[in-house]
C-alpha cells in the first residue's frame, strides 16, 4: 500500500459559493501510478466543507439558499459574541458536511457517478485561499 499526499489551492469568494474541483483531483490521480485505493479530498480550513453534488447552475443556487435557511447568516451566534468576526454561521455550516470525503478508485479513475462532483462550498464571509490536501492511498 503506497500513501501520496498532494495539494490544490483554489480561490474562492466565500458567501457558500460551490466550486466544482473534480477535474484537478483527477488529474492528480493520473499522475499517480496508483491503478486502486481511496483518495480522501479535506479542505484545510473550519468554514469551508468538501462534499459531492451534481454542479450545475440550479444547485449552485439552491445550495447556499438552503444553507442560508438552516444557520441564517443573520442570526445571533456566540461565536461572533467571542470573536467579532461575524462568521459564526460559515462554522455552523462547514459542521454539517465537515472537512472531508473519500472517494474509491479502480484502474486509475475515480468512481464517481454521471452527475457527481467533487465540490468545496466555502461558507466563509469573504473571499479566501483555500489549501486542500488529497491523499491517495492504494496500489
Amino acid at each position: 500500500m503506497e500513501v501520496i499526499t498532494e495539494h490544490i489551492k483554489v480561490s474562492t469568494k466565500g458567501n457558500s459559493e460551490v466550486v466544482d474541483i473534480t477535474e484537478k483531483v483527477a488529474a492528480l490521480l493520473h499522475q499517480q501510478k496508483l491503478k486502486e485505493g481511496n483518495a480522501t479530498i479535506f479542505v484545510v480550513g473550519s468554514t469551508a466543507s468538501i462534499t459531492t453534488t451534481e454542479f450545475e447552475p440550479g444547485l449552485r443556487k439552491d445550495i447556499p439558499e438552503m444553507f442560508e435557511r438552516l444557520a441564517p447568516s443573520s442570526s445571533r451566534y456566540h461565536h461572533d459574541d467571542t470573536w467579532g468576526d461575524g462568521n459564526g454561521h460559515a462554522h455552523i455550516r462547514a459542521s454539517f458536511l465537515g472537512p472531508s470525503i473519500v472517494v474509491p478508485f479502480s484502474e486509475g479513475k475515480m468512481l464517481l457517478g454521471t452527475w457527481q462532483q467533487i465540490v468545496i462550498i466555502d461558507f466563509d464571509t469573504r473571499a479566501r485561499h483555500r489549501d486542500i490536501v488529497i491523499q491517495f492511498m492504494g496500489k
